[in-house]
């Protein structure tokens, strides 16, 4: 399987390609950066340097040539401005899906986070309350198209070592949940085409991955 993820360098991706290229399958990692090039090769990975910010949806189709899926991955990261979170985390998603159809690749999980369901509390701080929206807006433009497409929205993310249990399922609830096993999960959505036009929130849990994905069809 040939899987193209947006925000290559990032650490959920890292472990991502890490977790494909171990099983055979040709993980390809779009970055801004051509210097984070080697860390993606370390991990399997095909570096592609390609700015979702600034590209335009012939370039982005280009690179996914031949591939079996999307997974958009990526996000303006911590520092950045609020601007940065419509144009990345919403922008640059929906501009991923636009290339998908053009590259005739059907399948796309989203990346997206909990707490995107409810307006921005008051008080909220103003680029945390642009994250939400932002992801809010790239999972409501995602649902309007012809794509296979699966939202994940993990819980609070941590580096902890993964456990292999989870809890997906369309409310979790709050809780936290590893970079690793979020890793893990998205590998096992990919092979499960049933879970195509879910909405999955996930955090630690009792249930082994595999079980937990068979159980989350839509």
């Amino acid at each position: 399987m040939r899987v193209v993820i947006a925000g290559g360098h990032g650490k959920i991706a890292l472990l991502l390609q890490r977790h494909l290229a171990g099983r055979g399958d040709t993980p390809v990692g779009l970055i801004r950066n051509p210097e984070q090039a080697a860390t993606l090769r370390a991990a399997g990975a095909t570096p592609v340097v390609c700015d979702l910010e600034h590209a335009d949806v012939t370039e982005v189709a280009a690179h996914l040539d031949r591939a079996d899926a999307v997974i958009f991955a990526a996000g303006a990261g911590p520092g950045s401005s609020a601007a940065r979170k419509d144009s990345v985390d919403r922008g640059a998603a929906a501009l991923l899906a636009d290339a998908a159809t053009r590259a005739g690749v059907h399948r796309y999980l989203l990346v997206s986070s909990m707490g995107v369901d409810d307006p921005p509390a008051a008080g909220t701080d103003d680029v945390w309350a642009a994250y939400l929206r932002a992801k809010r807006a790239a999972e409501d433009d995602l649902r309007g198209r012809d794509l296979a497409w699966t939202v994940l929205r993990p819980g609070q993310l941590t580096d902890n070592e993964p456990t292999g249990r989870v809890t997906l399922t369309r409310h979790a609830g709050r809780g936290a949940i590893s970079r690793a096993d979020v890793a893990h999960v998205l590998v096992a959505l990919l092979d499960t085409p049933g879970t195509a036009g879910a909405t999955l929130e996930l955090v630690d849990g009792p249930t082994p991955i595999a079980d937990a994905v068979q159980a989350a069809h839509a």
